[in-house]
């Protein structure tokens, strides 16, 4: 087991702090890369840290993981935290997220693979062509990107 299922066999389902990342790996094209999750939202590869873990290297892990692709370097976007960012999962787990987010354009090796886990699909996309069913979240980190690349 990992460290948020041994946590919860200890607090139940009382609300957590977790930290996670989420990455937008944007390629040659300045497409970014999405994925489509079991429940049929898109979103940025992504998960929560495990103990000892750098953000940057939970980034990467997971990058890799979801998708196949390693990557480098990450440039932090921003921290997404609060109480609109309050998940009550259908098991009845509650957690608030304090999601680091990075770019990166820095895609080192590897093709892209669907896990079946996590991912149904993956697909790179145009910034103003986007897919309907994209998580909040991302929305906002694709803004922050795309502001900071204008300044």
């Amino acid at each position: 087991m990992g460290y948020i299922e041994d946590l919860r066999q200890l607090v139940g389902n009382e609300p957590l702090i977790l930290v996670g990342v989420a990455v937008a790996v944007i390629n040659e094209n300045a497409e970014i890369l999405l994925q489509k999750r079991h429940d049929g939202v898109w979103g940025v590869p992504g998960g929560f840290l495990e103990l000892g873990e750098s953000t940057e290297e939970a980034g990467r892990r997971e990058v890799f993981e979801e998708t196949g692709l390693e990557v480098g370097k990450l440039d932090l976007v921003g921290v997404f935290s609060g109480k609109e960012h309050f998940v009550k999962l259908p098991n009845g787990d509650e957690f608030y997220p304090v999601t680091v987010s990075y770019v990166t354009t820095e895609i080192k090796s590897g093709e892209l693979k669907v896990d079946g886990v996590e991912t149904v699909e993956l697909a790179f996309f145009k910034p103003n062509e986007l897919p309907e069913d994209l998580n909040p979240i991302i929305k906002n980190l694709i803004k922050q990107y795309l502001l900071s690349r204008n300044r």
